[in-house]
Formats: C-alpha cells, structure tokens, sequence
C-alpha cells in the first residue's frame, strides 16, 4: 500500500531564523517599584518569547533614569514580519532583586515600523535615528519613556574611526608608510 503523497511544510522548529541587533539606550521616568533599596534595572527583549529572548547588562546606577547604551541580537523566524502585520519588538524592564524580579513595565513597537528605515517617501532624509517608546506598568497606565535604536536593515554597520586608511608599500626592501584620504590620492 503507497503512502499519500503530503506537501512538504515547513514547521516552525526548521524555519530560518533572521537575527537583528536592537540598540538599547535608556529609559526616563520610570516608577520606582523598590521602595527600601535603589532600583537596579534591566531589559529584556524578544519579538518571540519561544524563538529568542535577549538581555541587557543591570544599570546599578540609574535608578528610575538607568541607561544601559547596549547592543542586544534578536532573533525570529525569517518570514514573521512580512506574514504578521502585528509582530512587534518586545521590551520587559525588570528591577533585579535578591528574592525576585520585579517588572517594572513593557515597551513594544511594530516590526515592520522599524525595519523599513522611516517614511518610504523620504527615505534618505528620514533614517530612524532614536524612537522613544512609552513604558507601560503592569498595572496598564503609561509610566517612563524606553529609548532604543534599531537600525533600518536590523543590523549596525561596522564603525570606522575616519573614511582615511593607511598602506605599508615596501620599496627594495625599505618599508614606506602612504596614507590615504579615502579618494585614491595619496598624501
């Protein structure tokens, strides 16, 4: 007896994953939720809680105010944001105790507002630079501002220290330094 012929489908555990690198700046106005001690907080970010979830650093220093100033890599399934209108980036501020973690609120922005780069009608003067996200409690009341950048293509060009460059040229033996300015000509 022959088996039917199925389709074959992609299930989720072998879909591909796509991986973008979300910049988490600081957030502002935040509810204090440890009332003896100061609050040292930190964020967790996910766009699927199953896939990946990823960490910041704790800010001991902040407070209400923390700044964390790090890169985090996400990863979801390849094909989320064009299949789901409603995938968002998902940020979770905890305050770190010794007993337990205490959240503090959540921040979400759609997907797909932040990979295509801005306004389509405005494309090169329009990048995302920084978008500020209201933080809401757990309670649902709005409380802080989340500050976070996430890159148009999802991922953070290679910072260079200037556009000049420098070539070792060796000439019979003698080792030469030119420099460049990035144009071709050499000073």
């Amino acid at each position: 007896m022959s088996q039917p012929k199925t389709l074959r489908q992609r299930t989720p555990a072998t879909q591909r994953l796509r991986e973008i690198e979300v910049l988490i700046i600081s957030a502002e106005g935040l509810k204090n939720v440890k009332h003896v001690t100061k609050m040292r907080t930190y964020a967790v970010v996910y766009v699927d809680q199953n896939v990946h979830v990823a960490k910041t650093e704790v800010d001991n220093h902040g407070g209400v105010n923390p700044t964390w100033n790090q890169v985090v890599k996400i990863k979801f399934h390849e094909g989320l944001p064009e299949n789901d209108v409603m995938a968002a980036l998902n940020v979770d501020i905890y305050a770190h105790g010794h007993v337990r973690e205490k959240p503090v609120g959540s921040a979400r922005v759609l997907l797909c507002d932040v990979l295509k780069g801005g306004d389509a009608a405005e494309p090169v003067d329009n990048p995302i630079q920084c978008i500020a996200l209201q933080v809401w409690r757990p309670s649902g009341r709005p409380h802080g501002v989340l500050n976070l950048w996430v890159p148009p293509t999802g991922r953070f060009l290679i910072r260079r220290e200037s556009l000049s460059f420098s070539v070792k040229e060796v000439e019979d033996g003698e080792e030469t330094a030119a420099r460049g300015s990035g144009d071709g000509s050499e000073v």
